[in-house]
């Protein structure tokens, strides 16, 4: 999708990881980065691969995210993005892509990604995804499901 630095949030790792789809991030982005407070954050549920590097904030982040009352993963991930000229910032928390989508960074989702990989051809169905990932325990609206379904030409209602 990108040859620029991709920067991941905690939580898209911890839902891919639950379905067994890590890899489809291997896949779509030539490099992906976390924070050290992400890495903190999935250690428990997630052994990351080498192919995540793990990059340290070189500045302090800026006010505008510690403003913002996010938790120390999503924070240090927006500040990382910004630091190093993310190219996607993997985000599912609604108040830090907002922030993020406030300071121009471009945002995707645990979704966008499945939608991303079915149409690269790493994954022929999203449905399964989506319903594995819901017995996890991720929500998703009834809304998002059928538009995301919608999305991959999957049309139908979530059962």
């Amino acid at each position: 999708m990108t040859d620029s630095p991709v920067v991941s949030n905690s939580s898209p790792l911890i839902a891919l990881q639950q379905i067994g789809q890590l890899d489809l991030l291997e896949g779509l982005f030539s490099r992906l980065m976390i924070p050290p407070a992400v890495a903190r954050e999935v250690t428990p549920s997630v052994h990351l691969p080498e192919w995540i590097d793990q990059c340290s904030l070189s500045q302090p982040m800026g006010s505008d995210v510690l403003q913002a009352s996010l938790g120390p993963g999503e924070s240090e991930a927006i500040s990382l993005a910004l630091e190093v000229g993310s190219g996607w910032l993997i985000l599912d928390d609604r108040p830090a892509r907002r922030l993020a989508l406030a300071l121009s960074l471009d945002v995707i989702g645990t979704l966008g990604i499945l939608l991303a990989a079915k149409r690269r051809g790493a994954v022929s169905v999203v449905r399964p995804h989506l319903e594995a990932l819901v017995e996890h325990g991720f929500f998703i609206s009834p809304d998002l499901f059928d538009r995301v379904l919608r999305s991959a030409s999957e049309a139908g209602p979530r059962p």
